[in-house]
């Protein structure tokens, strides 16, 4: 089987660069189904370059333009930064109408050492980052990190994307096994931060 790294869903397209992530969120997609509407995400390997992506994208998009792209698979797309930089200038370069945005955990500083921000801006229109909690006893639950400073470095991610002024937006997951998040804390954090808000219903079988 070859490697899925770019699928549709809902009249967009959506890159899927890696498997590999930071979190092991419990509501994650993922841990019950290998597909999204028939597309596996499950890669063979993590080998695929930049060059590879851009094949499939063009292939995809030549079938079913799209006004709008996002990075964002069966892992977490920061942590293949130098191609998803390289995909998005491509996409920019020939697509210049196309609205790119990064689905992202947001600790790709924290992975990188260093401020990763600036070297997206121009290529990246929006950043939506999972907040996923009002504490950090809540976010670990449900987002299960690698790392203890998980939740202030995504807090950290989002303040820089708007410190940066590339729009940003953060996002929780509300309704999981009956779960309800405090949404009105959640909102207060992203407002501070400087990113609108977004809440996602848990989709209880996945796409």
């Amino acid at each position: 089987m070859s490697n899925v790294l770019v699928y549709t869903l809902d009249g967009k397209i959506y890159i899927n660069l890696t498997n590999r992530c930071t979190n092991d969120c419990i509501f994650c997609l993922r841990k019950d189904k290998s597909d999204v509407k028939g597309q596996e995400l499950w890669l063979d390997n993590e080998n695929s370059s930049a060059q590879d992506v851009i094949e499939q994208f063009d292939k995809i998009y030549k079938e079913s333009p799209s006004k709008e792209v996002i990075f964002c698979g069966y892992g977490e797309p920061m942590m293949k930064l130098d191609i998803l930089k390289e995909v998005a200038e491509y996409i920019k370069n020939k697509y210049p109408d196309v609205k790119i945005r990064v689905n992202t955990n947001g600790h790709a500083n924290f992975v990188y050492k260093r401020n990763v921000i600036p070297e997206l801006k121009g290529l990246i229109d929006e950043f939506s980052v999972s907040l996923n909690g009002a504490t950090k006893e809540e976010y670990d639950e449900l987002s299960q990190p690698k790392f203890g400073q998980a939740y202030d470095e995504m807090k950290k991610f989002i303040k820089a994307c708007s410190d940066a002024e590339i729009s940003v937006v953060a996002s929780v997951v509300e309704g999981y096994k009956g779960r309800h998040l405090d949404l009105k804390a959640c909102e207060e954090i992203a407002h501070s931060l400087g990113a609108k808000f977004r809440v996602r219903e848990w989709i209880v079988n996945g796409y």
